[in-house]
């Protein structure tokens, strides 16, 4: 093998070399951006999660109060 062989074997795996770590780190900073996007996504469900909680009760609450027949009774009595 010529000495010019051999210098253009090392420059070819150098430049391959340098292309696969580019690649690496792109991919690697990649998936620490879709982590974070993923950690923010988890962060905003739960608190969804508590105002549909919180929701609920209310409700639940809301419609006690309107099945009570004590409403009807002083409904009733307002529209006198």
């Amino acid at each position: 093998m010529s000495g010019t062989t051999m210098v253009a074997i090392i420059v070819f795996i150098s430049v391959g070399f340098s292309a696969i770590a580019s690649m690496y780190y792109k991919h690697l900073a990649f998936k620490e951006k879709m982590l974070k996007h993923q950690n923010s996504k988890n962060a905003e469900d739960a608190k969804l999660s508590q105002e549909l909680a919180a929701l609920k009760e209310r409700v639940q609450i809301l419609e006690k109060i309107v099945t009570d027949e004590g409403y009807s009774v002083q409904k009733e009595i307002n529209n006198i």
